[in-house]
């Protein structure tokens, strides 16, 4: 016996239990005809639940009639439907984790999982009670948690999130990745912790907080500090690894950090605080006699040179895609800065060394053009890329280390677009910190869910798996004879079924 599905041209899909019976088929239950998907969804539990009374299981209904179904099917509201793919699938990767889940974490621990699913605005919160946990709540009770949210509970989820990430590369953090970025607000009004300032969005008219992340290899996140909207980035560095090595009892880490921390400031402090580093170098902005012996050695691809330096060892390292795509933007700031001559409408105040603004030469009083032998000469950068470091790594493993800080790069990316933790339309401090508590966490399940796809061999990114774990169904209703209230998980798809049974 097997059940059979018929599609109509008016769409519908008739639904029947069949039985081959020597070379033909035999109808044995007409089940129903679903004129939309989840009535499709309804009317397959009824066939299965029919096959496996027939098969001799136990029985659901007492009678098995068309009228039977109709009526069973009609009764079916929203409310006996409940979506639980979060609560089954990411909401085991909270507890695993390790993150809180009693008394007022209860409501945390929501907020967490709704980030995930339901990114956005606090309306949408709302819609993820509503739909997730048949829960009415409003956006107002929403905003009082956030108000009540403990400060002590940051730590706590900073702790926890460590304490994972250190069993996951078992017991040793030796290297960490530091980057900052910047979070513009959704009003017009600044204090003392929302100030305008350099923008990495291009939103340098709104107030902005800077946020310093941590991570560690593979981009498990370790922890974050907030700073006031106009911080440089130079500032941060130091009192983050001090107050992070200091939390967590760390042995003091390699550093890696992008070019943007490459100040003698900051190369001093990490000298001075007894700390190893690698950061991105600007080869071109090197002395003179520096930068004659790298153009002199012609570095090939895979053999890195080495260079001393005052801040320790300059490693120079060459790589044919990279010169293609130095030659492409160079190509393409040159065709943008042509259009800009020609027009007529630059002044004394574009030359500058910004950017491809540094090929533009004033001669007279007013006559501005192009420096093409400038142009042409800045060629043999192509390709190139810089590393400081006093470590006493190999060459290869300082390019490799660093060439893992793109990871941090992607959870600011991930946590702006997936878990958009911006733009932030909160006023209060309090909720500012609680908001990005939130996002902190949720990220740290969406890295767990990353690797455990990876490791389940499940072939789908953690997006698609979280748009198939949302969609995870369950029906609620009560048997009509013993009046047993009962709960089954519609049928699952392929992608569904292996998250399921995703060993977590």
């Amino acid at each position: 016996m097997f059940i059979r599905k018929n599609r109509n041209r008016s769409g519908s899909v008739s639904i029947q239990i069949v039985q081959k019976v020597n070379r033909s088929n035999k109808i044995l239950k007409s089940v129903g005809v679903a004129k939309t998907p989840r009535e499709e969804e309804l009317l397959t539990l009824l066939a299965k639940t029919e096959l496996e009374r027939l098969e001799g299981m136990q029985n659901l209904f007492v009678e098995h009639d068309d009228l039977v179904v109709d009526s069973f099917v009609d009764s079916i509201s929203n409310n006996h439907l409940q979506i639980v793919g979060t609560e089954l699938i990411l909401g085991k990767i909270y507890e695993k984790i390790g993150f809180p889940t009693s008394g007022s974490c209860t409501y945390f621990r929501n907020l967490v999982l709704c980030r995930l699913v339901y990114p956005g605005s606090k309306l949408r919160t709302v819609d993820y009670f509503r739909h997730h946990l048949n829960m009415e709540v409003s956006v107002y009770s929403v905003y009082r948690f956030l108000d009540e949210l403990n400060r002590e509970l940051k730590p706590i989820i900073e702790q926890v999130s460590f304490e994972y990430t250190k069993k996951l590369l078992r017991g040793k953090i030796g290297v960490v990745f530091y980057d900052m970025t910047t979070l513009y607000f959704e009003a017009s009004e600044v204090d003392d912790y929302r100030i305008p300032g350099f923008s990495k969005d291009g939103k340098h008219q709104q107030p902005q907080i800077m946020i310093g992340l941590l991570v560690s290899s593979q981009g498990f996140p370790i922890g974050y500090r907030i700073f006031e909207g106009n911080t440089s980035e130079t500032k941060t560095l130091i009192p983050v690894l001090e107050a992070f090595q200091k939390k967590f009892n760390m042995d003091k880490p390699v550093i890696v950090a992008d070019a943007a921390l490459l100040s003698q400031k900051n190369i001093d402090a990490l000298n001075a605080h007894g700390y190893k580093y690698i950061l991105g170098g600007r080869v071109k902005n090197e002395t003179e006699a520096i930068k004659a012996k790298i153009i002199r050695q012609k570095i090939e691809e895979g053999k890195p040179i080495e260079i001393k330096s005052k801040n320790g060892r300059l490693i120079v390292s060459y790589s044919s895609k990279r010169a293609h795509n130095d030659n492409k933007n160079r190509e393409k700031g040159l065709v943008r800065l042509e259009k800009r001559v020609k027009s007529g409408k630059l002044s004394k105040e574009h030359i500058n060394n910004r950017g491809y603004n540094k090929y533009l030469k004033l001669s007279g009083e007013v006559n501005i053009s192009i420096d093409y032998n400038k142009y042409k000469a800045d060629a043999v950068w192509d390709g190139l890329k810089g590393y400081v470091t006093n470590t006493s790594l190999s060459r290869n493993k300082v390019i490799e280390n660093y060439s893992q800080l793109w990871k941090v790069e992607k959870a600011f990316r991930i946590s702006k677009t997936d878990l958009r933790i911006r733009p932030v339309y909160h006023r209060l401090k309090r909720r500012i910190e609680a908001h990005i508590c939130i996002c902190f966490a949720a990220y740290s399940i969406y890295k767990e869910l990353e690797r455990l796809l990876k490791y389940n061999a499940i072939k789908l990114s953690p997006e698609k798996a979280i748009d198939e774990i949302k969609e995870i169904r369950q029906l609620k209703y009560v048997l009509p004879k013993s009046h047993a209230v009962k709960n089954k998980i519609l049928q699952p798809n392929e992608s569904q079924s292996a998250l399921l049974n995703m060993k977590i």
